[in-house]
């Protein structure tokens, strides 16, 4: 399957509607993705938690606009968004293990239209991940409180929006176990690390659910040719040497598989 819109639209989910896991239903899946994270020969094939479960956020904070020269009479939303903010940076600082993982990062905030006006409305956006689904469950409603509470704390009001973008992506070990076995009988991994994990995400995750799988990552970047750029930078490229690596183990694997 060649996968569509994996970048937060579904498109895992809309192949799964279309019955591609039906008639027949695989009995293991593989995936890889070229990763510019790391170097032309490098191989990340490690059991466990690969990828993170996403979530994305919008937060309107209400308050009550005015002239910036009589704050006293407005309701400031702006002061209590830069408020959120700042807390939201102590769920993962202080309500997660130090040895587990997890983000809570803002990355959109859009209000006011003038210099000398006090918006009625800030509209703060941002992503979270996870690991571990206890991990999950307690930053989102740690994430609920600080928000409705800090909000509050400054007289305005919080509407919140919490959208699931996928679980998170976990390997098989065994399957796994077989991906590097064969990676290592093609001896193309000069580096190939037990463990591996990225805090970004991939709706593969939906196509894994209840499948034995392995997702694997091979590094695709060359300093030397100047592909040292990461994903989604505008100056992002990859060294096309890794792309026959790449086919070749997940043909081999494949093949190792069917041999069964």
């Amino acid at each position: 399957m060649f996968q569509p819109a994996e970048e937060g639209l579904g498109g895992a989910e809309a192949m799964i509607a279309d019955d591609v896991l039906s008639n027949p239903r695989p009995d293991l899946t593989m995936a890889l993705h070229l990763w510019n994270e790391k170097p032309f020969g490098w191989l990340g094939i490690a059991p466990g938690p690969v990828m993170a479960a996403s979530e994305i956020f919008v937060i309107h904070i209400i308050g009550k606009g005015g002239h910036g020269a009589a704050p006293h009479t407005t309701i400031d939303p702006v002061l209590a968004a830069a408020q959120v903010v700042n807390a939201l940076q102590g769920i993962v600082a202080r309500n997660v293990a130090p040895l587990q993982s997890a983000v809570v990062s803002v990355t959109m905030i859009h209000t006011g239209e003038a210099f000398n006006i006090i918006p009625q409305t800030v509209e703060i956006q941002g992503t979270i991940r996870t690991f571990d689904p206890e991990v999950r469950s307690r930053v989102l409603e740690r994430f609920n409180q600080v928000v409705n509470n800090v909000t509050q704390a400054f007289e305005c009001m919080a509407e919140i929006e919490l959208g699931s973008i996928t679980p998170a992506v976990v390997n098989d070990p065994e399957i796994t176990r077989r991906v590097r076995q064969v990676a290592e009988t093609l001896q193309i991994g000069s580096d190939m690390p037990l463990t591996y994990s990225t805090m970004g995400s991939e709706d593969m995750a939906f196509i894994m659910q209840g499948i034995p799988s392995c997702y694997f990552f091979v590094g695709s970047s060359n300093p030397g040719k100047g592909f040292n750029y990461s994903h989604h930078h505008p100056k992002f490229d990859f060294d096309e040497a890794s792309l026959p690596r790449a086919v070749a183990l997940m043909t081999a694997a494949a093949i190792d598989f069917l041999k069964e």
